[in-house]
């Protein structure tokens, strides 16, 4: 399973507008998935990263829950 790592908006942001903030990072399985591994449900012109920018400053602030479910998940 490859995972991504999708961004959430603070309400009023524009998701995909590389000028909106990013509130929080989330992991999802796959590049089309807009539903989070913590069941959040984003929308899906909302900016993504790789999985290995997770554990990075890149990746902060990132949701505690997905990166939990995230471990249980990958080897």
């Amino acid at each position: 399973m490859e995972h991504h790592m999708r961004a959430e908006y603070a309400e009023g942001d524009t998701p995909g507008d590389p000028e909106a903030p990013v509130r929080k990072w989330h992991m999802v399985r796959g590049t089309q998935e807009p539903r989070t591994l913590c069941g959040l449900l984003l929308d899906p012109a909302a900016a993504t990263q790789s999985a290995d920018a997770w554990g990075t400053s890149a990746a902060r602030p990132f949701c505690k829950t997905c990166g939990a479910l995230y471990l249980r998940e990958v080897p």
